[in-house]
């Protein structure tokens, strides 16, 4: 299991929260000693990245010994979400908390948290951090707030135990983006393997059992739509957020889901003046500068780009990255943009939207980035 955060021991645990002190990863029998973490995952994208790292190597000689290194470490993780994240057996990770999502905030979890019931005196007494260097008006709100925290309680008051999440944690949901990740890993993790002289069958094997689970869980043929799959409440969430594109990472998708992924995007996000809003404009939920309910984002663009790429979709792809790189033209590298004025919103100078446009003008070649801009 890769937690999402490791901490930083030199900041105090009072300057942040949720900090070391509350995940108390001490509870998990398998949990680090020497070093303070969360209790909680992220998307898998790791393998992903470091098959992209050794592609760029200049060094191919001891970019393959890296890859050799780092290989058993990334086959432990991709084995952890396929059964230790699979309690109920669907074929597709689960994730216990909106943060694993990547999406924290997305209105594509709000029916979950609004049905979600805080008993009395389940809180303990905390204080938002994250509203010390940003407006209040970009962050998540107090109701949300509180239900994230109450989850990551519940989790850890678990001991970390993921053979309990159907009996011990009240959101268990399997999701499109996260799952379309794992399979892009784990199809990384197998030309990895390849390099590093391993046996990729199992990884083909395991990207196969996710496309399936994927198709069969997460398409909704009515609304020619991927949703996340509630496993507690057996039924799908239907909003219209980016969440439903990201499958275009499987490079197996199917032609029709491919269409209906493309016509989506053309009647629900190519007419805003920014491309890619995270929640459709046209929901009367829509907010243009809250934290992942309308905003911008480079990372969630890059990987629609790469998706739309991987099927041939070339025009909607340069919609994609050439919206992208306007933004960074006019407000810099900030963490998401407003996508109807393309004002920059929460930090400046953001890494994540720094690389990824390094990526865009690198792969795109700096003829087309010119045209584009």
């Amino acid at each position: 299991m890769v937690p999402h955060i490791v901490f930083d021991a030199a900041v105090d645990d009072a300057d942040y929260f949720p900090g070391p002190r509350f995940w108390d990863q001490a509870r998990s029998p398998h949990a680090p000693s020497h070093v303070a973490t969360s209790g909680i995952t992220q998307p898998p994208i790791h393998a992903g990245v470091a098959l992209q790292m050794h592609r760029h190597a200049i060094d191919t000689r001891a970019s393959v010994a890296f890859l050799k290194a780092l290989y058993p470490k990334l086959a432990l993780q991709h084995r952890h979400l396929a059964h230790d994240r699979d309690p109920a057996g669907i074929g597709l990770p689960l994730i216990v908390h909106p943060w694993e999502s990547g999406l924290d905030n997305s209105p594509v979890w709000d029916r979950d948290l609004r049905a979600l019931e805080i008993p009395e005196g389940a809180l303990p007494p905390y204080r938002r951090r994250d509203l010390a260097k940003a407006d209040a008006a970009d962050r998540p709100r107090d109701a949300a707030y509180d239900r994230f925290v109450y989850l990551a309680l519940r989790y850890r008051d678990s001991g970390y135990d993921d053979g309990a999440i159907l009996d011990e944690v009240p959101f268990a949901i399997a999701g499109p983006l996260f799952s379309a990740i794992a399979i892009w890993s784990t199809h990384a993790l197998a030309e990895i393997a390849e390099i590093v002289g391993a046996d990729p069958v199992p990884h083909r094997e395991g990207a196969e059992r996710i496309h399936d689970a994927l198709i069969e869980r997460l398409w909704d043929a009515d609304a020619h739509a991927f949703y996340p799959y509630d496993l507690l409440a057996q039924h799908r969430e239907p909003e219209d957020t980016i969440v439903s594109f990201v499958p275009l990472l499987d490079p197996d998708l199917p032609a029709q889901h491919v269409r209906s992924i493309a016509a989506s995007l053309a009647t629900k996000c190519f007419d805003s003046p920014y491309a890619v809003p995270t929640f459709s404009v046209n929901s009367p939920d829509f907010e243009r500068r809250r934290y992942w309910r309308g905003p911008v984002w480079l990372n969630t663009n890059w990987l629609l780009w790469w998706g739309l790429r991987q099927h041939g979709l070339h025009d909607e792809a340069v919609r994609v990255a050439a919206s992208s790189l306007r933004l960074v033209g006019r407000e810099g590298f900030r963490e998401y943009y407003d996508p109807l004025d393309g004002t920059g919103y929460g930090s400046t100078d953001f890494a994540w939207s720094a690389a990824l446009t390094v990526d865009l003008v690198e792969r795109l070649g700096p003829g087309v980035v010119e045209e584009l801009l």
